[in-house]
């Protein structure tokens, strides 16, 4: 099976491309700069240069593939609704290209935030709140399904954790503690995040292309919820800072996140897919030093 990846140096797609190619798949990775297009090369994959505004160049490999994996998004808050207005623009023309092919097209999105309670595979993403914008590139690729393509979305949790990760919202907070001079929380901290460790992530994605039924929505959670005082206070305890509740404000953007209850379960995803995760918890990265040290 010949896949091409949106986002294939990033950190899912790396992981998603070792899969592959351990398989014996040929793995075509969307590389934006040639730093990145060796990464991919050095995982077994081949590089096309170019980035996500390049629309004719992404349908032309997605033609060609037998299956797209679509992973590639900026973290970046500011640029929200950009980058999704540009998503969906380029949906709508791999809609038009791979119409009736049956093409498996996979994207990677987030678990829905429902505030305390526990989110589902059949819940949807609320428009509104700090991640909402993507539901609108959600609902697009559904919509493919409606059109001859196996397409589907894997979830993915706030937290992909593992070795290596310097640009998840786990290295994100790192940071805005190291800046803020305390291991951060948010009310009494026992507000919850979902988390996956990468490989398991990388391993439902890879099942995700080989057999999701359209119109499938996939939850990549291996923890339905993790305290985020007890992430604090292992933090607190790496780097040497006090752990301790601060204004939400203080984090900007990131604070709204930060101090909202969201557990998320999968367990429709195991069943449909035959998925069991086995990768470390996310606190037992976090004594591992892979964010602090």
């Amino acid at each position: 099976m010949r896949v091409f990846i949106t986002g294939a140096s990033g950190w899912i797609g790396t992981a998603l491309s070792k899969e592959l190619v351990a398989a014996g798949h040929d793995v075509v990775g969307l590389a934006r700069s040639r730093a990145s297009a060796d990464r991919i090369e050095a995982l077994g994959g081949t590089a096309v240069l170019g980035d996500m505004s390049d629309h004719d160049l992404i349908v032309s490999e997605a033609i060609k593939a037998d299956a797209v994996a679509h992973l590639a998004f900026t973290l970046d808050f500011a640029e929200f609704e950009a980058t999704v207005d540009n998503e969906v623009a380029l949906l709508g023309r791999i809609g038009d290209a791979l119409a009736d092919s049956g093409t498996a097209f996979i994207a990677a999105s987030g678990t829905p935030i429902l505030a305390g309670r526990l989110a589902t595979e059949r819940d949807h993403l609320e428009a509104a709140g700090p991640a909402g914008a993507r539901a609108r590139t959600a609902n697009a690729v559904l919509a493919l399904a409606d059109r001859g393509i196996r397409a589907g979305l894997v979830r993915m949790p706030r937290s992909v954790h593992g070795a290596g990760d310097r640009n998840g919202l786990i290295s994100v907070l790192v940071g805005l503690d190291r800046q803020l001079g305390t291991a951060a929380y948010v009310g009494d901290g026992h507000n919850r995040w979902p988390a996956v460790h990468i490989d398991d992530a990388g391993r439902l994605f890879f099942l995700a292309l080989e057999k999701a039924p359209a119109g499938s929505v996939l939850h990549a959670v291996g923890e339905e919820g993790v305290p985020m005082r007890r992430v604090a206070e292992i933090i607190a305890a790496k780097t040497g800072l006090p752990a301790g509740p601060v204004d939400p404000a203080q984090l900007g953007a990131f604070g709204q996140l930060l101090g909202v209850d969201q557990p998320a379960s999968a367990e429709e995803t195991r069943a449909l897919m035959d998925w069991k995760p086995t990768g470390p918890t996310l606190l037992e990265d976090l004594e591992a030093g892979y964010y602090t040290d």
